[in-house]
């Protein structure tokens, strides 16, 4: 496949989730092997932070990257529509410090990417394709997150928060072109006893009921439904039969499950490279996702590093062994520096020499 770009630029407007502030963020056509960087253009230089899971800052209630004094927050769901979508690079900006959480999902930001349209660029996509397990693992909250080998990306995600009313739920992406169906429109939830801590810490200014599921895990009376009502500007809410406020519907019995999955693509996309290999997160949060970002990105660093080195299976019959090479060439020991021979066209031949510790191995021949 080739990298992609949008066509057009396209905008959308919404508040940041904590700060409350109205923001407009505008997608605009980047070139080949650029990426995904945001722009602040309200501060002075207009500064651009990359997508890059070393600029993250914090991952408290979301993920926020920093480069210098400029920082972009909430940057999972803009990044989780782009992977979805298949888009490799694109210039967000933005004129706040975070992203528009628009109704919770990554949705807005498919539909805003669609009519901006689709770009084919001339560089071919380069993915970052799991060849072995990679692992990690938090033992104090038992989250885990795991790449296997596949052809194709694929997610499965599992949540447990000990809540007899969410329960354990489980999640799966079998490819990314079931994205937009499947898992786009599946929203961020929080606890009743997270909201009412948040909304005390003067956080979540831009959050109400048309943008998260609340979950009510305890029982709850109707003096301290109605005092949740009045903080978030509402008549009166109630708990349904499923133990969710009744000022939403579930899209999915699984929804919350599903909005986890969206989110670990938004962090893992934070390597810098598209993933062929199949995820499997365990109770994932962002804290545990960046953390495994930084796994990966430390494994594809080091397979580029290695980019170009012949791979060859030791137990492979060779083409030519040493007693075939020493019948060719007049060279012995020790000037006879190749063991087997591997590789053989009419343009390149590939051998293996190997040097023993007690071995004698000097003087002005190749290396």
């Amino acid at each position: 496949m080739k990298q992609s770009s949008i066509q057009n630029p396209v905008s959308v407007q919404g508040v940041g989730l904590h700060t409350g502030k109205k923001v407009i963020l505008t997608f605009k056509p980047a070139p080949a092997n650029h990426g995904y960087r945001f722009q602040r253009i309200d501060l002075p230089e207009q500064p651009v932070v990359n997508a890059d899971v070393k600029l993250v800052s914090s991952t408290n209630r979301g993920t926020t990257l920093r480069s210098g004094e400029a920082q972009v927050s909430t940057v999972e769901h803009v990044l989780s529509a782009l992977t979805g979508l298949g888009i490799d690079n694109v210039l967000m900006e933005i004129d706040g410090p975070e992203m528009p959480i628009m109704d919770g999902t990554s949705m807005p930001f498919v539909e805003a990417l669609r009519r901006a349209g689709r770009n084919e660029l001339d560089i071919d996509r380069e993915y970052f394709e799991i060849t072995e397990p990679i692992s990690y693992k938090d033992e104090v909250t038992g989250t885990e997150l795991l790449a296997l080998p596949s052809e194709n990306f694929e997610a499965t995600v599992m949540i447990d928060f000990n809540s007899t009313v969410l329960g354990q739920q489980f999640a799966a992406l079998h490819n990314i072109a079931e994205y937009v169906d499947e898992i786009a429109s599946c929203r961020t939830f929080v606890f009743v006893h997270e909201l009412e801590k948040l909304l005390d810490m003067g956080l979540i200014k831009g959050g109400d009921f048309d943008n998260a599921i609340v979950i009510a895990d305890r029982k709850m009376d109707q003096d301290e439904l109605d005092e949740l009502a009045r903080k978030l500007g509402k008549q009166s809410v109630k708990v349904d039969s499923e133990g969710v406020l009744n000022t939403v519907k579930l899209r999915f019995q699984n929804e919350p499950a599903r909005h986890k999955l969206l989110d670990v693509i938004g962090d893992l996309a934070l390597i810098g490279k598209p993933i062929r290999g199949k995820i499997v997160a365990t109770k994932p949060g962002h804290t545990a996702n960046v953390e495994f970002a930084k796994i990966l990105k430390k494994h594809l660093t080091e397979k580029r590093r290695l980019f170009g080195i012949p791979k060859y299976d030791p137990d492979k019959e060779p083409i030519y062994d040493v007693m075939q090479i020493a019948q060719m060439l007049p060279h012995r020991y020790p000037f006879l520096l190749v063991d087997k021979v591997i590789e053989l066209s009419d343009h390149h031949v590939v051998g293996v020499k190997n040097v023993t510790i007690n071995e004698a191995f000097s003087g002005p021949f190749p290396r």
